[in-house]
């Protein structure tokens, strides 16, 4: 180690910083975690406080609300299609622009597609509530131009789950196709050479050469993103749909259940919330990894 240390002392000199930040903002403040199993208050503080054992998690999942299990299965379910189709999307975009030729056109639509990541999610609301407003909305006047009832969007609780999908796949993808053509970029072009001179047209190149060689790529994005599965983009949801109540119920993922729950429960119980995502995420992420290596012949994040 003292080795090490003399030979790469620069290096981990430039680390300090970085690891006196996340020691501060990062390890030292999991001791918060103790109130999720205490009755907090603010007098007798985090480890006076009344220790109740389970009883916030317990409260969470068979409280009298119900709106714990819900919000679980609406945080899953956004998040599981959002990873699937936040995956199969920038591949086929990164796929398309690997294959165009007119660099003039390819940066050009590069930029377009790249531009929606830089739009916070209040924009993005305006534009979803530009599309889907009941008396201005552009799908509601198509609906009426081509002679049928127009839809009240903002009170029909049962297309939302859609087009909050559609909206979090639409701002993230051309950022996540960049991240696929940087991988392209270093792929060994002989590969592609010996195949058209074997006689393989485009797709076959594309499904025999380019998908097998995303992979690593894939799997280590997939890994990373179900780590966070069960976490809700609060942004999203309020940025989006903001407080209509009449949508609450079938949007409400955990991240916005904690922010109107912290008001009336307290911090323990939201606390106790925070550490069941923290867990649950740290669960999965180790599964998928270690089935990852399995199935891919050791690739995985670690």
């Amino acid at each position: 180690m003292r080795k090490e240390l003399k030979k790469n002392r620069q290096l981990y000199i430039m680390c300090i910083p970085a690891i006196l930040f996340l020691i501060m903002f990062s390890y030292i403040p999991m001791a918060g975690i103790w109130m999720a199993f205490t009755k907090y208050n603010i007098k007798d503080g985090i480890f006076g406080s009344e220790f109740v054992g389970l009883q916030n998690f317990k409260y969470f999942f068979t409280g009298s609300t119900g709106m714990g299990p819900k919000v679980i299965y609406n945080t899953l379910y956004i998040n599981f299609f959002g990873l699937i189709f936040g995956t199969i999307v920038p591949i086929l975009i990164a796929i398309n622009f690997n294959e165009v030729k007119g660099k003039i056109f390819k940066k050009v639509t590069q930029s377009a597609m790249f531009f929606p990541y830089f739009l916070s999610w209040v924009v993005v609301g305006a534009i979803v509530y530009a599309f889907f407003s009941t008396d201005t909305g552009m799908v509601n006047r198509m609906l009426e131009s081509s002679g049928h009832d127009i839809i009240r969007w903002y009170a029909e609780k049962k297309y939302w789950k859609g087009i909050i999908i559609t909206a979090d796949v639409w701002k993230w993808c051309g950022y996540n196709s960049i991240i696929y053509m940087a991988a392209m970029t270093n792929f060994d072009a002989s590969l592609y050479e010996a195949a058209t001179v074997d006689g393989a047209n485009r797709f076959q190149r594309i499904w025999y050469i380019t998908l097998p060689l995303l992979k690593p790529t894939v799997v280590i994005l997939t890994l990373m993103s179900i780590g966070r599965i069960f976490f809700g983009d609060f942004g999203m949801i309020y940025g989006i749909v903001g407080n209509n109540s009449l949508l609450y119920d079938e949007v409400a993922v955990i991240d916005t259940y904690v922010y109107s729950a912290m008001r009336s429960l307290g911090f323990s119980y939201t606390t106790a919330i925070g550490l069941f995502q923290s867990v649950m995420g740290l669960i999965l992420v180790t599964v998928s990894n270690r089935m990852a290596k399995k199935i891919n012949e050791g690739e995985g994040l670690f």
